[in-house]
């Protein structure tokens, strides 16, 4: 838009001059100048005759710097013998069309050039016309050019200006913004007031768009440092819980009389549920990402969903807790078996853990055109409202005691969600009516096989 402004004023400034420029040159100095030159050559005539004439005209014929001067002869000639150029050649044929001779013979000056008579009646034209040597025309005119090429620099020097404070701003910005992730300081591009869109809020151009998008950039690598600072933690600490109380039962079987048996069988419990822990870990590490690599295959998913609905009933048993399912997605998914199986399992065994004695755990199944959706309810206390996106976050328990005392690790639901993430859909929880927690998984209909 710029440049179109920027070329708009330098032509229409062009034109102007031009149209100016010419208009005072070709038609005011002429019509002063003219009567000067057609008296000073009639004088000339009416003195000394033609010989006299062609004397006067060779002197006179380049005294004026932009103008041809020709007198030309009854017989459609100039009487110094040159050719005539082709603006005194057209100029003649109109005053030859616009000539008329009054009633006593006699040739009357012409509106487009004045005529001299000379003592034998000859009657003879004076031109005066423009010399244009170069193929601009006007534009060739002595100031035209100059004009011009001051309007074009004066114009396109503000216009580069303007343009390049407007392109050059975010541009440091955006520098400024790219060392500060560099030197690993993301606040530099996160807090409210170090942020590059600081005040391109108004502008839609790309690199409006682009300083806010290196913001939200900032701030999602600022989340994930974040995140990874808190997992590193969250595995520290639960690696340390097992270990301690592995160091607790080894000091035990040391000290006599000690029961060497059941610490054993401790130390085999921490052991195992380390290596849970672990494998969970690696698992998730390895689901990291939209772009988690994974060996495929093609299984129908209803197969996968009643397995696990037949285990987690013979889970439920112990406290009478029965698992319905209602639905069939009637697909086949192509994918990794064992992970949207273990995705699955996690969010059932959490639905049976969680649900009161007696209370029933539902397992719906649709199908439609775009995906499938696997929703499971159980009854049991929900969740808050604050802690739904929470809790499939790596580690995070809604009850840290009660949590812990379910044997759970906390990791079970991001393992889910990174499952279902690598698979292309997602996973989302919500309270139902009426309490308990619904858990809705999501694949989309670029997984199933076609």
């Amino acid at each position: 838009m710029l440049f179109w402004i920027a070329m708009a004023l330098i032509v229409g400034g062009s034109i102007a001059i031009t149209f100016t420029i010419t208009a005072r040159e070709y038609e005011a100095p002429e019509f002063q100048r003219r009567p000067s030159v057609a008296i000073q050559a009639s004088e000339v005539l009416a003195r000394g005759g033609i010989l006299a004439l062609k004397s006067w005209l060779d002197s006179n014929k380049n005294s004026i710097v932009d103008r041809d001067l020709y007198i030309v002869g009854p017989g459609g000639a100039d009487i110094l013998g040159r050719s005539l150029s082709e603006t005194a050649a057209r100029r003649l044929e109109f005053v030859n069309r616009d000539e008329f001779v009054n009633r006593e013979g006699n040739y009357r000056p012409s509106r487009a050039a004045p005529q001299i008579v000379g003592a034998d009646g000859s009657a003879y034209t004076v031109l005066l016309v423009p010399r244009r040597h170069s193929i601009f025309g006007a534009l060739s005119l002595p100031g035209i050019s100059l004009t011009i090429l001051c309007i074009a620099l004066i114009v396109s020097a503000i216009a580069s200006w303007w343009l390049a404070q407007h392109l050059s701003a975010p541009i440091r910005r955006i520098q400024a913004g790219a060392r500060a992730l560099a030197a690993e300081s993301l606040d530099a591009g996160a807090r409210p007031g170090y942020r590059v869109s600081a005040g391109l809020e108004g502008r839609k151009d790309e690199l409006a768009v682009l300083a806010r998008d290196f913001d939200a950039m900032a701030d999602r690598l600022r989340a994930n440092r974040g995140a990874v600072t808190q997992l590193l933690r969250d595995i520290s600490h639960e690696l340390r819980s097992p270990l301690a109380r592995m160091r607790v039962a080894l000091g035990l079987a040391r000290q006599p009389p000690a029961d060497l048996s059941r610490q054993l069988d401790r130390l085999e419990r921490e052991i195992e549920r380390l290596d849970s822990l672990i494998s969970q870990v690696l698992k998730l590490a390895r689901l990291h990402g939209t772009d988690a690599v994974f060996a495929r295959e093609t299984f129908e998913l209803d197969e996968v969903i009643e397995e696990v609905v037949r285990d987690a009933n013979f889970e439920g048993a112990v406290k009478n807790c029965k698992v319905r399912l209602d639905g069939a997605a009637r697909a086949a998914v192509n994918g990794n078996r064992e992970l949207l199986r273990s995705a699955v399992e996690n969010v059932l065994r959490n639905a049976v853990r969680y649900s009161p004695a007696g209370a029933p755990v539902e397992v719906s199944v649709m199908r439609s055109d775009s995906d499938v959706l696997i929703l499971i309810r159980d009854h049991g206390p929900g969740v808050p409202a604050g802690d739904l996106e929470r809790i499939f976050e790596p580690f995070y328990r809604v009850a840290e005691s009660r949590d812990r005392d379910s044997g759970g690790e906390g990791i079970g639901l991001a393992i889910t969600a990174q499952v279902m993430k690598a698979h292309g859909g997602w996973a989302r929880a919500s309270n139902g009516q009426g309490g308990g927690l619904e858990v809705r998984l999501n694949l989309p209909a670029g997984a199933l096989a076609v």
